[in-house]
């Protein structure tokens, strides 16, 4: 009998994930009943959600069940269906989880549609962190022509997306990395107007002066911590805040005590607002249909670090939240039949 490869989650990590935290298993492949279809996963996502999803505490969603499939999105090839809307050889995308195989009834689930770009950037820029981008800079930040829009994170799926917006709309742009190959990347290859490696300065407040000396107008933040409590030092009255991921507290075992500077809001008349990519389902299509416009006119510019195999999905994960990615970070699992 044919069988699936899959990734479970085997512990809740304490700090820092670790390879131990995974248990790869072989199951039977599950029937396709009337209503559903059965896929084959090409191309998997691991993104920074996930770690918030590894811990049993209440949140937006619930959490990974411990010896369950790991979540994440992916894309795949319908291989047998029972479903009208589906059919084999369809290519899809949705949440199906580290595994080769995976049984669907549809829900969540749309087909893939990148236009000339390859189907991998259904998980990237035309997919859910290009959406996040998009929706989340220009719904919430709302950046207008000459405005400075600061962007933490910048080299990542979601940052570097970004930042290329934001100079699309006229601002001037300053991104915030972990290395001084990513800040090459995001001067010369995406147009940002600076970028600085903060594993190598110490004056995050200094730097930012520095580099914005009319302020900050907006600020799309996937860190928090110490480089978003310097950023509250600049920001310019009414200037907004998006508030997308804070990967710097994704490992705390317990809560920092930082900077209280939410009177800053106060002196500033400044509005500060988290938000999920799922508020904005309304907009999804518009979104991916200008997204694909600008990769297609070389207008978005982006990058894929893709690890090959299932069985080293656990260690891609592991690199992408240790900030070894410059753009999106995918697993390949198998070629298009």
């Amino acid at each position: 009998m044919p069988s699936n490869q899959q990734i479970l989650l085997a512990a809740r990590p304490q700090g820092f994930p670790k390879l131990t935290d995974f248990r790869q298993v072989e199951t039977p492949l599950p029937e396709v009943t009337a209503g559903h279809f059965l896929v084959r996963t090409l191309y998997l996502s691991v993104d920074p959600y996930m770690r918030g999803r590894m811990n049993d505490r209440k949140s937006y969603a619930p959490p990974a069940q411990l010896d369950e499939v790991m979540i994440g999105g992916a894309v795949a090839q319908v291989v047998e269906s029972q479903h009208d809307k589906f059919q084999p050889g369809d290519l899809v995308v949705g949440m199906f989880g580290w595994q080769q195989f995976a049984l669907s009834d549809g829900t969540e689930v749309r087909h893939v549609s990148t236009g000339s770009a390859p189907i991998s950037t259904a998980l990237g820029i035309l997919g859910m962190p290009g959406i996040t981008a998009y929706c989340g800079l220009l719904e919430i930040c709302q950046p207008r022509e000459g405005e400075t829009v600061v962007v933490s994170g910048a080299a990542g799926a979601v940052g570097s997306i970004v930042g290329q917006i934001a100079k699309l709309k006229g601002c001037q742009v300053v991104g915030i990395a972990g290395s001084d190959e990513k800040v090459e990347h995001l001067t010369t290859e995406l147009g940002f107007d600076a970028a600085f490696n903060y594993k190598t300065t110490d004056d995050y407040y200094g730097t930012l002066k520095q580099l914005c000396p009319q302020g900050i107008d907006c600020y799309f933040d996937n860190v928090g911590g110490p480089i978003t409590d310097a950023v509250f030092g600049h920001i310019n009255v009414n200037a907004r805040i998006a508030i997308c991921g804070q990967i710097s507290q994704y490992h705390a075992e317990k809560l920092e005590q930082g900077p209280r500077l939410f009177w800053k809001l106060i002196e500033k008349q400044a509005r500060i607002e988290g938000f999920l990519v799922f508020q904005f389902i309304p907009q999804f299509r518009a979104a991916i249909q200008q997204l694909t416009e600008w990769v297609e006119t070389g207008q978005l510019k982006y990058r894929e670090r893709i690890t090959e195999g299932l069985e080293n999905t656990p260690q891609a994960f592991l690199e992408m939240l240790q900030g070894k990615n410059t753009g999106k970070q995918l697993v390949k699992v198998a070629e298009v039949e």
